[in-house]
């Protein structure tokens, strides 16, 4: 598996420069925004300072990524309506994988989406 890695250029003078924003939501709620994510295999990473901490809770789930190491999760919450496991992120990522430290990712329906900004 590969990294992905977004790459910014710098538009000529004469043009207007473009911020690439990413939003994640679910269910029509904006669960996080933010200009400086992260791309790795295909997965926008969102800075956890960037995600609205009042839709996630943390969940008891675990999973192993032979090059990024443990993944925990976090459900989505929106009244009633829980989305379990819906975002993970790596409280201690391996060294190959450092770029995601702090960082969480989404998936289970959540539309993650590029808008301007």
């Amino acid at each position: 598996m590969c990294m992905k890695f977004l790459s910014r250029v710098s538009p000529p003078p004469s043009e207007k420069a473009v911020t690439k924003r990413y939003r994640a939501t679910w269910n029509g709620i904006v669960l996080a925004e933010s200009a400086n994510t992260v791309v790795v295999e295909g997965n926008q990473y969102f800075p956890l300072a960037d995600v609205r901490q009042e839709y996630v809770r943390p969940s008891d789930s675990h999973t192993t990524c032979h090059w990024k190491g443990v993944a925990s999760y976090y459900d989505v919450v929106l009244g009633d309506k829980v989305n379990r496991d819906a975002a993970w992120y790596y409280p201690n990522p391996s060294p190959a994988a450092e770029r995601i430290t702090g960082r969480v990712a989404f998936w289970h329906g959540v539309k993650v989406e590029a808008v301007e900004g």
